[in-house]
């Protein structure tokens, strides 16, 4: 027996993502109507005609939340809504949502009340069935994990993994803008703890503060596609910034892009913000995530029918794999895009 003892590898040295395909390298599927299992924004089971939309968040306090300046009530919502947007993302409906909770004794009834206000209010606004879950204590904190169930036509589901050359890249809405309400909640926080009487002001700033505490999943881009009848040829939604969101979808479809920096949408709001913290706002659209916008490609036969929507915004196309993915900035200079959003698990 070796007396050397085993060196054990840092989980942060994988990452996220990283840990993800390393300890679900020799995962097998078993059956048939699995179509779709690890590596997309759901799962996919086929039931014949319809098939079964599954998909699956954890939710932990210190880690994707700080109750210091989160509602319950818009966390129970917020945490429907990561679920529902991963649904709409593979271009289905979602029907139903099972939701776990771990809470410590810090916690009342009343408390959970109120997070369940929040989770009763997304399931109404979004049309999904509450249809069970499970609790647990916890010695340190709230966990929150809700597994969403949606359906779709088989020949409607739309993968990471299809998109082509010349395809069109679009996304909706517009970003950053998450990322930088949280920049100003986090800032009003530590001036909080090193004066507890201080009351932070936070007029002008409810869109971006909404992005974040509040955000909404983009179910009327899937109506409006529907009706213009474009089916995308990939899409992915935007949680971990656009960078990495496009980067999963060359990856998967094994293609290079290229989108403009020009083209990339920013509010005015984001802006702002951003000025005063000094950052680019670029930087928070590429790298800052929790705008749960959907990112998606088109056959470009399809680009004339989205000219008219407000909401999408054409940025680039889909390139030959050996182009790699780059951004072309406003002074034509080709940059690289790194998967350089939040992750967890990374070392700091």
């Amino acid at each position: 027996m070796s007396d050397k003892k085993q060196q054990l590898r840092e989980i942060s040295e994988l990452g996220e993502f990283g840990l993800i395909d390393h300890i679900t390298k020799d995962v097998k599927l078993h059956h048939k109507n699995t179509l779709k299992g690890i590596g997309d924004d759901a799962a996919v089971i086929n039931h014949g005609n319809i098939c079964s939309i599954v998909t699956t968040d954890l939710l932990v306090e210190g880690i994707h939340f700080n109750l210091i300046y989160t509602p319950l009530k818009h966390l129970g919502y917020k945490a429907v809504v990561v679920n529902l947007s991963d649904v709409y993302a593979m271009n289905a409906t979602p029907k139903q949502i099972t939701v776990s909770v771990a809470i410590s004794r810090k916690f009342a009834v009343e408390h959970m009340e109120q997070l369940y206000e929040g989770i009763n209010l997304a399931c109404e606004h979004y049309n999904v069935d509450l249809v069970g879950g499970d609790t647990s204590s916890s010695l340190t904190g709230l966990a929150i994990s809700i597994t969403a169930i949606g359906e779709a036509k088989k020949e409607d589901i739309t993968y990471r993994s299809t998109a082509k050359k010349n395809d069109i890249v679009c996304v909706t809405g517009n970003l950053g803008s998450a990322y930088m309400g949280l920049q100003l909640l986090e800032r009003e926080k530590e001036i909080f703890k090193t004066n507890p009487d201080f009351n932070p002001s936070l007029k002008g700033y409810d869109y971006i503060l909404e992005r974040q505490l509040k955000p909404e999943a983009r179910k009327d881009i899937i109506k409006i596609l529907k009706e213009l009848k474009i089916k995308p040829t990939s899409m992915i939604d935007i949680s971990d910034g656009l960078s990495s969101e496009v980067l999963h979808i060359c990856n998967k479809s094994d293609v290079g892009c290229k989108i403009f920096q020009d083209k990339i949408p920013i509010d005015l709001n984001t802006e702002k913000m951003a000025e005063e913290f000094k950052i680019e706002p670029l930087i928070a659209a590429l790298n800052g995530g929790e705008d749960y916008e959907l990112l998606f490609t088109i056959d470009v036969k399809d680009l004339e029918k989205i000219k008219n929507q407000a909401s999408i915004h054409a940025i680039g196309h889909i390139a030959d794999k050996e182009h790699g993915a780059v951004m072309i900035t406003t002074g034509g200079q080709s940059i690289q895009l790194q998967a350089q959003g939040w992750n967890q698990m990374k070392e700091e």
